[in-house]
């Protein structure tokens, strides 16, 4: 783990997310590990097997964010696919997927944790967030209906996003980031832009 202090020119994520303005400078902790990888991820899982899987991963990243806090940071940033991995296909990648609602829901899933249906990973790290009393990054999957109605709807009436999500000191959650943008052969890539404490962010490109 790697504990820094960042200007803030340095680190535009985390200072959308963190509500320390007044000061110059933070402290950051970003971690990486070993993440445990599911046996197989072309063939589609049962949900109850893909949160096994997750909360184990949660398991080594709850260690990190405990010795953050005790060393002084303020918000730390956890790995790209640290919760459940990569090279999935469209359909086996389904079963880790999360609601995760607007940050302006007022939302703190520690507290909370059906609000918004099934949200056991969401619950996790907002706990992390408010038990540790430090921000928390981390990189989970969105998922969002749709139907026959928007022309963009894929086939299979949903849209998939790898997502970025922040929680704050007291559990809430305070920023989500649809890192990519959904597309099919059908239509074009969607750019999304997300709006965070009046400041606007954009991403947009081919998956």
């Amino acid at each position: 783990m790697i504990i820094s202090h960042f200007p803030k020119c340095v680190a535009v994520f985390a200072l959308l997310a963190l509500s320390v303005g007044a000061l110059d400078t933070f402290i950051a902790a970003v971690y990486e590990h070993a993440v445990i990888l599911p046996n197989r991820t072309e063939t589609p899982v049962s949900k109850e097997e893909a949160l096994l899987l997750m909360n184990k991963n949660i398991d080594v990243l709850e260690k990190a964010v405990k010795l953050a806090a005790k060393q002084g940071a303020h918000i730390i940033v956890t790995p790209e696919d640290g919760i459940y991995g990569w090279i999935f296909t469209r359909e086996s990648i389904y079963p880790y997927l999360e609601d995760i609602p607007d940050p302006g829901v007022n939302w703190i899933p520690c507290r909370d944790p059906w609000r918004f249906g099934n949200t056991p990973v969401q619950q996790r790290l907002s706990c992390l967030a408010k038990d540790n009393s430090v921000y928390v990054v981390a990189n989970i999957g969105d998922k969002k209906p749709c139907n026959a109605s928007d022309s963009q709807c894929p086939p299979d009436g949903r849209y998939q996003y790898n997502t970025d999500v922040v929680f704050d000191s007291q559990g809430k959650l305070v920023a989500r980031y649809h890192k990519g943008v959904e597309s099919t052969p059908q239509k074009q890539s969607r750019c999304t832009t997300m709006t965070w404490k009046q400041r606007v962010v954009s991403c947009c490109y081919q998956n």
